[in-house]
Order: C-alpha cells, then sequence, then structure tokens
C-alpha cells in the first residue's frame, strides 16, 4: 500500500493506515493544503474551484471529502461529477475559477486514486507552486471559515457538452468529411468517464461508435493502462464488427491509443506522430514532447519544415516548453495529445476529432497511414523500487560510465546512441524507475532495455 506525495499531486491506494495510504484523513489534509494555497494567490471575497473524477469506486467518497473540505474553508466548489481530466481543466478556464481538482489515479488500477491539482489557468501546477502545498500540507496551520463564511456546492453536468462543442469549432475539425467517411469506431473506456464523452464526440462527428466496456461504474475490465497486451477484447471487437478502427482511453481519459482496421495495434507513441502530421500540415510549427517519446515526431516535425524540442518528463514540464517554444502541437508519447488552440492540457477528445479528420481527408486505412510514419520500436520496462536502491546513486554511476555519449540530466538519465537511445528516471506516480528504450527493431529496443537493467542491477548489487 503506498501514498505518493509530489508537486504533481497526491497519490495513493485506498485504506490502511494514515500517512502510508490515501486515507479520508490524507485526502483532507491535502485538500485544505490546496485551499490554504488557493487563498493566498488572491486577496478576493469569493474563491472557486471546479472539481471532477473518474468512474472509480472510491471516487465518489474521495470527491465528498475533498468538496466538503474546500466549504469548510470557505471556497465555493463547482461539482462536476463524472467527467475527464481535460473537461475539468477547460472548465476552470470557462468558469474563471481559481483552481480545479481531478480525482484521478490515470493509468493505475482501481484501488489507486489521486488528486490532481489544478492553477487557474486549469493547468497542473508548477513545481513550486506544488512544493508550497507539501509545505502547507506537513505544517498543518490552515485556518477554515467561521460559520457565516462557508463555501457551497453547485453541480454542473453540462461540461462535457460544452467541451465537445469547443472541440467541433476547431478549424482543424473537419466535421464534413469525418460525416462523409462514415466512419464504424470501437470504444474502450475501461469502464470510466470516457464511455461517457467518447461516444458522445463520435456521434456529434457523424461517427458510428460501438460500445466496449463503456459503463461508468469503476469496475475496469483489464489493467486500465491502454497497452497492446491489455487490449485482446478490443483488437477481437474491431475485426468482428468489421469496424474501420478502435479506440483506448484510460480512466480520466487524457491518455488515447488507437487499433487499426486488421485488429492490430497502431502504436500510443504514434497517437501523437500522427496527429501531429495533420496539424502540421495545415499550420506548420514546432513540436514538443518528453525526452521518453519517440524520435518519430521529431522527424514528421522536420519533414514540414518545423523544429522539435524536447522536455522533461510531466505534462507540466511539455505545456512549460511548448510555450516557451510556441509549439503548435505537442504531448508524451504514451498517448496524450497537447493541442494550444483548445487548451494546454492532454486531451484524448480533440486527438480522436483531430485523428479522425486526418483519416477523413486521407481517405486511407488505419494500417496504411501508420505505414506512412518512421518505424521505430520502443521497450518500457521497470524496476520496483527498495529501501536499498539509491537511485541518484546509480543514474550518478551511469552518466559517468556514459560521459562520452550524447547525455541529458534534466530528467533522470538519457543516452542518445546514434541508432538509439534509453532514459532512466524515477516515477513521478509510481515507486519505480523507468526505463525505456527506442531502436530500429523490437528486439534491439528490448535488448538495450535488458542491458540496462542489469547494469542498474549490477550497480546497486541487488
Amino acid at each position: 500500500m503506498t501514498l505518493i506525495k509530489s508537486i504533481s499531486g497526491i497519490r495513493g491506494t485506498i485504506g490502511g493506515f494514515q500517512g502510508d495510504n490515501l486515507t479520508p484523513i490524507d485526502a483532507v489534509k491535502y485538500a485544505a493544503a490546496y485551499g490554504q494555497w488557493i487563498r493566498a494567490q488572491r486577496d478576493k471575497e469569493n474563491y472557486r474551484v471546479i472539481v471532477g473524477r473518474d468512474a472509480r469506486i472510491s471516487g465518489e467518497m474521495i470527491q465528498q471529502l475533498v468538496m466538503q473540505t474546500l466549504v469548510g474553508m470557505g471556497i465555493h466548489v463547482v461539482d462536476l461529477g463524472l467527467s475527464t481530466t481535460p473537461t475539468v481543466e477547460m472548465a476552470v478556464a470557462l468558469e474563471h475559477a481559481d483552481g480545479g481538482i481531478i480525482l484521478t489515479a490515470s493509468h493505475n488500477p482501481k484501488q489507486w486514486n489521486a488528486l490532481k491539482l489544478l492553477n487557474n489557468r486549469g493547468e497542473f501546477l508548477n513545481a513550486e507552486a506544488g512544493q508550497e502545498i507539501l509545505t502547507i500540507a506537513e505544517k498543518g496551520s490552515i485556518e477554515f471559515a467561521l460559520v457565516d463564511n462557508l463555501g457551497a456546492i453547485s453541480k454542473n453536468d453540462a461540461y462535457i457538452d460544452l467541451h465537445i462543442d469547443e472541440i467541433l469549432n476547431l478549424p482543424l475539425v473537419n466535421k464534413s468529411a469525418i460525416e462523409r467517411a462514415g466512419f464504424k469506431v470501437v470504444v474502450d473506456a475501461v469502464n470510466s468517464t470516457g464511455g461517457i464523452a467518447v461516444p458522445l464526440l463520435l456521434e456529434a462527428l457523424g461517427v458510428h461508435p460501438v460500445k466496449l466496456h463503456c459503463t461508468p461504474n469503476g469496475e475496469f475490465p483489464h489493467n486500465p493502462e491502454p497497452l497492446k497486451e491489455h487490449l485482446g477484447d478490443l483488437m477481437e471487437k474491431v475485426v468482428k464488427e468489421h469496424a474501420d478502427f478502435g479506440i483506448v482511453v484510460d480512466p480520466d481519459v487524457d491518455r488515447l491509443a488507437f487499433v487499426d482496421e486488421k485488429g492490430g495495434m497502431f502504436g500510443e507513441e504514434y497517437t501523437l506522430v500522427a496527429v501531429a502530421d495533420y496539424v502540421l500540415k495545415n499550420n506548420p510549427g514546432n513540436t514538443v514532447s518528453n525526452m521518453s517519446s519517440s524520435r518519430a515526431l521529431r522527424d514528421v516535425t522536420e519533414e514540414h519544415g518545423g523544429t522539435y524540442f524536447a522536455s522533461a518528463v510531466g505534462e507540466v514540464n511539455v505545456v512549460e516548453k511548448m510555450k516557451e517554444v510556441q509549439a503548435v502541437i505537442g504531448g508524451e508519447g504514451n498517448g496524450g495529445i497537447i493541442y494550444p488552440e483548445l487548451h494546454y492540457g492532454r486531451d484524448s477528445l480533440v486527438g480522436i476529432a483531430l485523428f479522425l479528420s486526418h483519416l477523413a481527408e486521407e481517405k486511407c486505412a488505419v494500417s496504411a497511414l501508420r505505414q506512412r510514419y518512421p518505424s521505430y520500436f520502443m521497450s518500457k520496462e521497470k524496476i520496483e523500487l527498495t529501501p536499498q536502491l539509491d537511485v541518484d546513486a546509480i543514474l550518478k554511476t551511469i552518466t559517468e560510465h556514459y560521459k562520452s555519449e550524447q547525455l541529458s540530466t534534466i530528467d533522470g538519465v538519457k543516452i542518445d546512441f546514434p541508432d538509439n537511445w534509453v532514459h532512466l528516471r524515477k516515477s513521478n506516480t509510481e515507486p519505480i524507475i523507468r526505463i525505456y528504450t527506442e531502436a530500429k527493431s523490437q528486439e534491439s529496443a528490448d535488448s538495450l532495455a535488458q542491458r540496462f537493467i542489469e547494469e542498474i542491477k549490477s550497480i546497486a548489487s541487488i
């Protein structure tokens, strides 16, 4: 059982003991720290925070604890109920709210939940703000409101529809071409809020959705991370239904992957590549992804005359870099699309709309579209952290050993070899070291990953 306190939010497993897990007391503690931080940003009479959740079994309990804590601090809450992470992000901006909280543990299994914290732009907090909240929580000197100054809760269940309306109004979303194509698409939403939002979006675009695991009850039918090994049901359903392709999203709908018409994976790394290809074709410019993402985005960007930039892992880091270089599209290789013309947040819904527009205009099968892009293969491995593992010392040793290679240490250690790369870093969301590699064949990527796993074990003597 685990509680991870980081600048990106509070994530943990439900149950167990206070301080070791995400218990009700921990939920209240960190919601109160966030509320205190919100009030410190501006001196005003009325504060307002947007709160929404994915469909996890623990979601309603955690949401009530969080909302009532904010009410006790004199903060008004707009309750979106079952929602998506990008919908909450957009609602903060559209409501001119002071911040937002999403109750979701993203791709983690059902025993996990988390408080994801937003600023008044509907964007994830930067490192400085996140650290301020952690400090407030640990100090514990939090002031609650007097009885006449308590906040209130108002419900608003219209924001998924408003989110979809905003997407339909984007110039690059070619609704007429999508409607003419007459697509049939299978949707796997792992029984979370994508089961509400994705079919609504598809129907609005004139696409026929075939629902698979779209009941938002939090009973995940498989591991909710949208990886090939978890998607057998979707692959079979696409072929059985003679569908044009399949869509899978994670529980809070900020990660997106596709299955082609033959039941094969399009590749989660290629979600961003394909969407960027479409955006750059119509609006040439710069792109950004994190340094654990495929080189294919760099290749496609340069084909369109733009410049590719890499950021540290984490949505806030990608967004910061995108703003700095005025990128027209960006995101993360885990299927996260960030399209600034809509908002600065990973958003599967806008990713789906742009991908459908691309496919409709190209008039080709999904498998044929995938063949147009450079072929790279990735291996994504991990090592569980134990007390004897000194991650910083391990990475320092590896950095010294490979100092003659092209190195980056802005986020763990990334080593760019001529034909492949490896990225080693401590996860922000799980107690693990991630080992990501990419090469021109799966065998080479797997071999490189195993080589570095053995090096880490050797250095750590495990």
